[in-house]
């Protein structure tokens, strides 16, 4: 049931790679339409594509890190989809600023889009909702096996959880429709994570931190 289950998740990130080349694409064409407005840099769509490319590498990062913490077949292999699809989506966000000639770079404060720009930050590293600390990050290197399992399903579904929060908000307030359609897939895929991550803690006698 367990290698099943990881199987579909590792099925699910195909598939949101390949939908992620259409929806790129559709940016592409969209943004040559005469009648379609390019954002702003101030606007949701720019704000949030900043911010999700900075959550998304530390996912990228701690993915890759547990992969060398541990032999456990179905944490590397969810680990693994994890880090190739936010890689993608991460190129995709920096892909788009590019198009739209946007600066990567704000000097707003993270979440400034979401009118959360006054957020108190964790610090040590954490601009954002669900981001790990310096600290934890040196932790989950410092771990193996079952211990670094625990720490990074943990820290991943705090992680999740501010990305689903996030991307909510670019559904509710971006403009562009193929962006607000990857931010979609995103709550989808992640909320989907969450619960088989959920059940991965479980297994190792552990729950999720919050």
């Amino acid at each position: 049931m367990r290698r099943r289950r990881i199987g579909w998740i590792a099925g699910a990130s195909a598939a949101v790679l390949v939908a992620s080349g259409a929806i790129t694409y559709a940016v592409a064409e969209d943004s040559g339409d005469p009648g379609t407005k390019t954002p702003g840099a101030q606007s949701a769509d720019a704000g949030f594509a900043r911010d999700m490319a900075v959550h998304h590498q530390q996912a990228v990062e701690m993915s890759y890190i547990v992969r060398d913490r541990t032999d456990n077949e179905d944490v590397r292999r969810l680990a693994y989809d994890i880090a190739q699809t936010q890689a993608n989506q991460r190129g995709m966000l920096l892909g788009w600023l590019d198009l739209w000639e946007l600066p990567k770079v704000s000097a707003e404060p993270p979440m400034t889009w979401m009118g959360m720009g006054d957020m108190p930050e964790r610090g040590d590293g954490s601009l954002m909702p669900g981001m790990a600390t310096d600290t934890e990050l040196k932790k989950l290197q410092s771990l193996n096996g079952k211990r670094a399992e625990i720490l990074y399903l943990q820290l991943m579904t705090d992680h999740h959880k501010g990305g689903i929060h996030m991307a909510e908000g670019c559904v509710a307030k971006c403009t562009v429709g193929v962006e607000k359609q990857l931010a979609q897939g995103m709550v989808d895929a992640q909320q989907s994570e969450l619960q088989v991550m959920a059940q991965m803690l479980k297994e190792r006698g552990a729950e999720p931190r919050s």
